[in-house]
């Protein structure tokens, strides 16, 4: 998709009314021991059932971050919103080993106990059940050189200073100079319904689509679409969280209710089997 992306579309699915960005990860699938798969369902954040919303009515299970420092303070630093046009990516589904996956801080894993489980997060796939599922973890780069919109790798543009966490990332370099906001995704995968069905040998049961079953090569896209300034003006204010906005608080941006999040989806394009078994995972 080319252009402003943010004035082509229709609908949204996300809380903010002016948020038409894309946000991508890889589907999760279960292996069963006789070979066969069966995707993981998502589910929302619990974090999203407040202010006058009911978490379990949201379909999907991506939570979006745009933080300009952490989860304490906003800071003081001036923070410089994506223009239109704007995509980068983070990780790479070729990275194959356990140190190419610790080398890159802001991708992890959570290994649920409940629904609010933060920390304890590793490089790879947990290697036992998790009682609340596991949540995939995405800290994209928040340093940009100031000039391109893309890159041909979609990164060279951007610079990692992540820490991990939500901890207020590293200054910027001189060749990516520009502090833009730090995006962060957090996709809850609901592993809860194959408790059962864990190998009798132990051995670790989810891979990712592309066939990755450690979880080194977890990857994710992002396409910037807000509308105007919209995503600026909240950069500029001192809100978080859903003092920004959201049903009955007045914020600085606009929202809508979890039933016009549902209304809103993409026509099915290509013709595949999301709930039952597969004998392989799609385009093997």
């Amino acid at each position: 998709m080319e252009g402003d992306i943010g004035e082509q579309g229709s609908c949204t699915t996300c809380a903010y009314t002016e948020d038409f960005s894309n946000y991508w990860t890889a589907a999760m699938y279960f292996r069963h021991e006789n070979g066969s798969y069966k995707r993981v369902p998502q589910y929302p954040n619990a974090q999203l059932g407040t202010e006058g919303r009911n978490a379990t009515d949201i379909k999907g299970g991506m939570t979006i971050y745009y933080t300009q420092k952490d989860f304490d303070s906003n800071g003081n630093q001036h923070i410089t919103a994506f223009k239109p046009g704007f995509r980068m990516t983070v990780g790479s589904p070729t990275t194959n080993t356990l140190d190419g996956a610790k080398a890159h801080p802001g991708l992890r894993y959570t290994c649920l106990q409940t629904i609010l489980t933060r920390g304890s997060e590793t490089p790879d796939f947990p290697n036992k059940p998790c009682p609340a599922g596991i949540m995939a973890i995405h800290h994209f780069p928040s340093c940009w050189d100031g000039k391109n919109l893309d890159s041909p790798d979609h990164q060279s543009h951007m610079y990692s200073t992540t820490k991990g966490g939500f901890r207020e990332a590293g200054p910027c370099p001189s060749s990516h100079p520009v502090r833009m906001p730090q995006v962060a995704y957090e996709t809850m995968w609901n592993t809860t319904a194959f408790k059962d069905m864990w190998p009798k040998d132990g051995s670790q049961p989810f891979v990712w689509s592309y066939m990755d079953s450690k979880g080194y090569g977890t990857h994710a896209d992002y396409l910037f679409g807000w509308k105007g300034d919209s995503l600026q003006r909240a950069m500029n204010d001192s809100c978080m969280f859903h003092n920004c906005g959201s049903p009955g608080v007045q914020g600085i941006l606009k929202t809508q209710t979890v039933a016009d999040m549902n209304k809103c989806a993409v026509q099915k394009s290509v013709t595949e089997d999301t709930d039952g078994w597969l004998s392989e995972l799609p385009g093997y």
